[in-house]
Parts: C-alpha cells; structure tokens; sequence
C-alpha cells in the first residue's frame, strides 16, 4: 500500500525532530566541557533544525484533510506569534514582530508571510490605510540583553524582503528606491524581537534621535494615521 502524504511529511518531521535532539543534546555536552565556541556552533545548527522542522509542522495538519486546516493553522499563528502595530503620534507607523527575523537561505521567509500577512489584513480591514509617498523603512533588530554581541547578525544576512512587501502592500505605492529609503540598525533589549518603522522622509531625523537615544516606547499606538492632523 503506497504510503499517504500525510504519513510522508509525519515521516518526515520525525526524522527532523531526531536530528534537532541530537544538535541539543550536542550543545549540552559541550557546554559541560566549557567549550563555548563549540556551544555557540552546536547551538545554530539545533536552531537550523528547528526551523526546518517548523515548517513541516505548519503544513502537517493541512495533510490530514481537515477542510479548516488552512483556517486553524492561520488562527494559531496569530495567536502564537502576536504581532503589534500602529501609528505613533511622533508621526511613523510601528510594526512590532515579537521575533527574530531568519537568517538568509537558512530560515523561512514563508513563515513570515503566513503570520504577517493575515496581521495586517486584519489590521487594516475597514480602515484607510496612510500611503507614505516619500518615506524611510527602518528595521531595528533587538537582541535580548543576555545575548552574546557575537551572536548579532550582519544586517545583510537577515531576511527582510518578505516583510518589505507585505508592508508595500498596506502603507507604500511602492517601495522603489525614489520613494523608499531603508535603514537598519540593532539594539539590546529584554527579549528578541524586530521592530519595523514606515517614517515619513522629514520625520527621519526626528525617528533617528530617538533610537540613538533609546526612546522609541510608545505609551499608545493609535488605530489611524489621523492624530497627526
């Protein structure tokens, strides 16, 4: 009897759960040596095999033919990974992504466009979304205080595309290098997580200033682009 698709992926996923115990495992013991720099090494490839036993995961039930597989899944996403967004009264859009973005070719930008896109969606269902003509798209990657600096990663070896286009979608005519500027930075914080700003070209300086200074809290981000009338 020729094995379902279902029984493949579970198959699959399996054999991807094995090899992301045996990376964590690995980390342990050479923790226990003291040998960090092997640690550190050990630590990535786990974190590599979990991402890609991530993506089976996400695909497993719809296999199963569940006709809200699809629906459930996108469900679970938001509630799992809850994304934050709004308008500042300083004048910008504020995306919050309590998550590192994947690294280039190692990570999955699908994974993003299935929990930020529906995010948005919702998000801007019923309401006039502010179309920046002449904008900066800004990406802060917070690093959780407890992490080494090592463990920062190059800016050009983090995947942004995915969510550029998402939010090109929503809040940009389009993100062409006339109309869209972007800029990158990093900072500690008390977890990881990405934040994404959408400034208007004259607020850059303003933008700038406060993430020098770390002062990029909001007390409240409002549902429209209004307040700054």
């Amino acid at each position: 009897m020729p094995r379902s698709e279902f029984e493949r992926a579970l198959g699959a996923a399996e054999h991807r759960a094995g090899r992301a115990a045996v990376e964590l495992a690995r980390t342990r013991r050479l923790l226990e040596r003291e040998d960090m720099a092997g640690a550190f090494g050990a630590a990535f490839a786990f974190s590599a095999e979990v991402e890609k036993l991530a993506l089976l995961a996400r695909v497993l039930p719809a296999y199963t033919g569940h006709p809200k597989a699809a629906e459930l899944k996108e469900q679970m996403l938001m509630d799992t990974i809850p994304v934050e967004m709004g308008y500042a009264k300083r004048g910008w859009f504020r995306l919050q992504i309590p998550a590192l973005l994947p690294k280039k070719e190692s990570g999955s930008p699908i994974y993003i466009q299935q929990y930020l896109y529906p995010a948005l969606r919702r998000y801007f269902a019923g309401k006039p979304p502010a179309l920046y003509q002449n904008c900066v798209l800004a990406y802060r990657h917070v690093y959780c205080r407890e992490r080494p600096e090592r463990a920062y990663r190059d800016h050009d070896n983090i995947e942004v595309n995915m969510v550029t286009d998402i939010i090109t979608l929503y809040l940009l005519p389009d993100d062409a290098p006339r109309r869209c500027a972007h800029y990158y930075c990093s900072a500690a914080g008390a977890e990881d997580q990405t934040e994404v700003y959408v400034i208007p070209t004259s607020r850059f300086p303003t933008w700038l200033a406060a993430e020098q200074a770390n002062d990029l809290e909001e007390e409240r981000l409002y549902e429209t682009s209004e307040i700054w009338d």
